[in-house]
């Protein structure tokens, strides 16, 4: 699979699950169950010390997942996230210090925003797809169903706050790509390792978009 553009990795599922590994042993069967379940593109964020390793173990283990880091706040953590095998890269927000860095990695990213004047910065620097970010805080589908008419150009993941009711309804939004969230994790299926379940609720929330 060649490695997505920004606006494909929005367009391959209409959920990113976004993945706090704890231990980089669990992330080969984590995203297997993922991928059956219909959700390929997954974030795995850059907050704990396993996730560099649980991003290099997805690359090189299962060849269908898109696997992408997230938490990327600095220079430093894209060469790392880059540098274990991360396709795509993604931020909470934007300097222009961390977008420089972003786009000289070679891999497609998507900065955070949640201001309409943060949006109107990445267009004119050339930047379409992004994150939404904290999406529920900082306006919800109101926020985003308002940026359409003026900013029809920009498009979404809104990540924050989301849950399987609420979804459909950011998932309807014309500018809204996919929605990132973590609901299809469990803390006690994934402490217990029931990875079943997790691709069963991955099922579900692949079947989200209306």
């Amino acid at each position: 699979m060649p490695t997505p553009s920004p606006a494909s990795v929005l367009d391959l599922a209409p959920v990113v699950p976004v993945v706090v590994v704890e231990d980089a042993e669990d992330a080969v069967p984590l995203a297997r169950a993922l991928v059956a379940g219909g959700l390929p593109a997954i974030e795995v964020t850059l907050r704990t010390p396993a996730a560099p390793a649980a991003i290099r173990a997805v690359a090189d283990a299962v060849p269908e997942a898109v696997v992408g880091a997230g938490t990327v706040i600095t220079p430093e953590h894209v060469t790392q996230a880059v540098t274990a095998g991360a396709r795509f890269l993604v931020s909470p927000g934007w300097t222009e210090t961390l977008l420089a860095a972003m786009r000289a990695s070679g891999v497609p990213f998507l900065p955070g925003v949640s201001t309409t004047s943060e949006v109107v910065a990445l267009l004119e620097r050339g930047v379409r797809e992004m994150k939404f970010f904290p999406a529920q805080a900082a306006g919800g589908t109101a926020y985003l169903k308002s940026l359409a008419g003026p900013l029809p150009q920009a498009r979404f993941c809104p990540t924050g706050g989301i849950g399987p009711a609420s979804a459909p309804d950011y998932l309807a939004l014309p500018n809204v790509g996919c929605v990132g969230g973590s609901w299809m994790l469990p803390q006690d299926a994934v402490a217990a390792r029931d990875w079943p379940r997790v691709e069963a609720l991955a099922r579900e929330a692949a079947g989200l978009r209306p």
